[in-house]
């Protein structure tokens, strides 16, 4: 591998010289600055990337945070598929770091990426509290947003979509459908997005003077089995629903198909809608309803707030970006009998 002296003797230049060009510090003519990049074309260097993005303390890095039961979804992959794209659109690599299954390992996969010296990182947290994130947002010289949590302290560095209002929208336009009795598969529990998407659902209950029936609520784990698991266990109960919300869609897809297995009609009997619009949504049947949470926009906007506090700016306004229901095919009015 060529070194750094060969090429400073291929140009006949000092090594000192060498490194100038390359960093772009220092006085350097222009004779010289030619005569030191045909010795690089013609010798084949590579500069060492790390070493001198540390000179110039930046990388060109940014990072990204992730707790890995997001990774099995159509979710996750737009979600990186956009991350990455503009990160590249801004001239920098994304490196990810995995949060693995706790706040301790979502604390170690941020210090992993600072350790890095990514410019830049972007949490995407499951695990660590409001507060904790305050902190640390506060604690590190790196800018830091946080994607998909509402801070307290520092709400210019997140950008997030209300779950809760949204799914809130949702059920009370099932409830002006007609529909009274409306079951609720929940995500994890143990997730942010799941509880208060969960919240939603119950505040909407409540705002039209719909009594909520426990019986009608069941446990997922965002994934279509458990959609599909939701609805066996609320027809093992024998309990009358008309419509039901999950809180994804890719346990909405899987409850759809139990129905279809169970012999029941969506929406004829049953009216269907899922969250965050994927791909795959128009292509079901029925074709599924579900609330799009705008994932594009709020990359965009968290990597742009990033750039530009990289180049000294400053934010004091926070950003949220409301759900929008689209209603397609699996949901109807309630039929009068």
């Amino acid at each position: 591998m060529t070194t750094m002296l060969e090429v400073a003797k291929r140009a006949g230049v000092s090594k000192a010289t060498v490194s100038r060009v390359l960093s772009g510090n220092g006085y350097v003519g222009q004779e010289t600055k030619d005569r030191v990049f045909k010795a690089i074309e013609e010798s084949g260097y590579r500069p060492n990337l790390l070493a001198r993005n540390l000179a110039a303390k930046r990388t060109q890095t940014l990072g990204l945070v992730v707790t890995n039961t997001l990774y099995h979804g159509v979710y996750f992959s737009e979600l990186l598929f956009h991350a990455a794209r503009m990160t590249e659109e801004k001239g920098r690599q994304l490196i990810l770091a995995d949060g693995k299954h706790s706040a301790d390992e979502e604390r170690e996969a941020i210090q992993y990426l600072l350790d890095m010296r990514c410019d830049a990182i972007i949490i995407y947290p499951r695990f660590l509290s409001v507060d904790e994130m305050d902190e640390i947002v506060e604690k590190q010289e790196q800018p830091i947003m946080v994607l998909n949590r509402r801070l307290r302290k520092n709400s210019s560095h997140c950008v997030w979509s209300d779950h809760k209002a949204s799914c809130q929208d949702a059920v009370s336009q099932l409830i002006e459908m007609g529909h009274r009795d409306i079951a609720f598969i929940t995500g994890s529990l143990d997730s942010p997005t799941g509880i208060e998407r969960l919240s939603g659902y119950r505040e909407a209950l409540a705002q039209h003077g719909i009594p909520l029936r426990d019986e009608l609520l069941v446990e997922g784990k965002w994934t279509p089995e458990s959609g599909a698991a939701g609805v066996a266990t609320l027809l093992a109960r024998k309990e009358t629903f008309t419509a039901l919300v999950a809180s994804n869609d890719d346990m909405a897809i899987g409850a759809l198909k139990q129905l279809h297995n169970s012999g029941i009609a969506s929406p004829g009997e049953v009216s269907v809608i899922g969250f965050d619009d994927v791909s795959i949504a128009p292509y079901t049947v029925p074709s599924l309803s579900s609330v799009r949470i705008p994932v594009t926009e709020m990359i965009k906007e968290t990597i742009s707030r990033l750039i530009f506090m990289l180049d000294g700016g400053e934010f004091t306004s926070q950003q949220a970006f409301p759900g929008e229901l689209i209603l397609r095919d699996s949901v109807a009015a309630k039929a009068h009998v």
